[in-house]
């Protein structure tokens, strides 16, 4: 029999859970974890959590520079009444009846609302009757889909071709739903005849970090989970990452701020930049998977997530965050600006080329809510960029102001290449990326069983993140968070002390009647 390492057992049972990384993944996995009783510990090498949910300073305030809204809130509800909350008492939602503005070069404009019946008038006349048939059986092809794969996918931590299989048996709708086979651009070019609507159902594909022409059909479904409601966060996406931290904290979660993790060790310890070792009792890694599999973490963990090293990566983007005055056409909180072409767009993305022209994602984050907005506003501006390449170069990002200024749009001040984040930046701030904003590519039809899952062939360690299952975008991140969280409590056998509910000094019940927790190594 091998032998066993007494001290490094010991060290394991009176260690915490550490969390490498506080995305929103980590973030939600920490708090499920430390209600369950459990003594966590999260390192990140920022100076706050968030991850991708990130802000910038500006003018007028912290300003969005990742996430702008919040989709498929019943994921949050879930978590927050797991543990005794609501998440209305902890961030301040406001749901958008107008989801998103859409503008064209031709000067034709559509509102798409949250209100079925409302969207079918304004698609009436926008582009005629037919068009408007054509919506209806999208959305419910969309809903369909959505309410099909929800549980075997999204919601399964470990989901496969044959329960997919089996839920498409039960409904054999579903396999025509989902034109296997198919493209999105070739289903929406079936099932639209007015270019604009595939021009605007297909962009759907960058959600996910894809090209329409790439991605498969069952990405339709997007449309059905932004029906459902579009919700922001009042004050910005970074508020629910600090809802999330302050409820972890003060269920009795540490966090390690502004310190870098620069390997993970097999005998469950993490080791610092400055060469702290801290031994923990399992390891949740909420970074990019391909950093494990390419060596960043050390040698231990290189054979993790390989097929992370092979596979194609999603789209990157140019993002700006900035304050200014707008002038020119009625923004709403979400605005897409077309190009006349998306060929031009999609074609060179698709050859890992920064295209010369693109249409642009404008979020104006003080509107929305029920107040006008202040005279200087904060902006995020969206332009879609390949990845790195393998010598991690980034091609110069094309001027937006042509664009902006083709549908009469200025602000003053305008924004600056200073204001700008890019590929190379993504790959700094997210190692081993190589920009990317979704991890793996979602190109092909079985790419959505191809990312890593939760558990790992490491015993005791654990990954979640938007490069893991389900994938990436906010509510799909925290699902991962939750699978690996419940990945780990059954490895653990839920054998904790009992679930932590936050006292007002901050300390849990648990902490508060059970015997003190175990001291936890610190170099902050």
């Amino acid at each position: 029999m091998p032998r066993v390492n007494n001290r490094i057992m010991s060290d394991r049972i009176s260690a915490p859970i550490i969390v490498v990384g506080a995305g929103i993944g980590g973030l939600v996995a920490t708090l499920r974890l430390s209600h369950a009783g459990h003594s966590v510990t999260v390192i990140d090498r920022a100076e706050t959590v968030g991850g991708k949910m990130r802000t910038l300073p500006s003018a007028a305030g912290p300003v969005d520079a990742g996430p702008t809204v919040l989709t498929m809130r019943h994921v949050f509800d879930g978590l927050f009444d797991q543990i005794g909350e609501r998440l209305e008492d902890h961030v301040t939602l406001v749901r958008q009846h107008v989801l998103a503005r859409h503008w064209w070069p031709d000067g034709s404009t559509l509102d798409l609302c949250d209100d079925e019946s409302r969207n079918a008038a304004a698609i009436k006349h926008f582009a005629g009757a037919k068009a408007a048939r054509e919506f209806a059986r999208f959305s419910a092809r969309a809903r369909r889909l959505f309410a099909a794969l929800d549980a075997p996918m999204m919601q399964a931590a470990d989901p496969s071709i044959r329960a997919l299989a089996t839920t498409v048996l039960r409904q054999p709708m579903l396999l025509r739903d989902m034109a296997p086979g198919q493209s999105l651009r070739q289903t929406l070019a079936r099932n639209f005849g007015d270019p604009r609507l595939r021009q605007l159902f297909g962009r759907y594909a960058t959600y996910v970090g894809g090209v329409p022409n790439r991605s498969p059909a069952l990405l339709q479904l997007i449309w059905e989970a932004e029906a459902r409601g579009v919700w922001c966060v009042q004050g910005g996406m970074h508020q629910l990452a600090m809802a999330l931290h302050d409820l972890a904290i003060a269920r009795g979660a540490e966090f390690l701020l502004g310190c870098h993790v620069a390997r993970i060790e097999r005998d469950s310890a993490v080791h610092l930049a400055d060469g702290t070792r801290l031994p923990a009792r399992m390891i949740l890694f909420n970074g990019d998977p391909r950093a494990l599999a390419t060596g960043q973490l050390g040698p231990d963990v290189d054979q993790i997530a390989s097929q992370t090293r092979r596979a194609k990566r999603s789209l990157s983007a140019h993002v700006w965050s900035f304050a200014g005055t707008p002038h020119g056409p009625d923004l709403a909180h979400h605005n897409v600006f077309f190009t006349q072409d998306p060929r031009e767009e999609f074609g060179p993305l698709e050859q890992g080329q920064t295209p010369q022209d693109a249409s642009l994602y404008i979020c104006a984050q003080d509107r929305g809510f029920d107040t006008p907005p202040p005279t200087l506003e904060r902006f995020e501006i969206i332009r879609n960029a390949p990845p790195l390449g393998t010598d991690n170069k980034a091609a110069p990002c094309p001027p937006i102001l042509p664009i902006l200024h083709r549908f009469g749009l200025t602000f003053s001040p305008e924004p600056t290449d200073t204001d700008m984040t890019g590929p190379a930046q993504f790959e700094t701030l997210f190692p081993a990326s190589m920009g990317a904003l979704y991890g793996q590519t979602p190109h092909g039809m079985t790419a959505a069983l191809d990312r890593p899952r939760a558990r790992t062939a490491m015993p005791g360690l654990y990954l979640c993140g938007g490069g893991t299952h389900p994938g990436a975008g906010v509510p799909m991140a925290a699902l991962s968070g939750r699978h690996a969280a419940e990945a780990m409590l059954s490895d653990l056998g839920s054998t904790s002390t009992s679930p932590r509910t936050a006292t007002p000094g901050g300390m849990s019940m648990a902490s508060a009647t059970a015997a003190p927790a175990p001291s936890r190594s610190s170099d902050s």
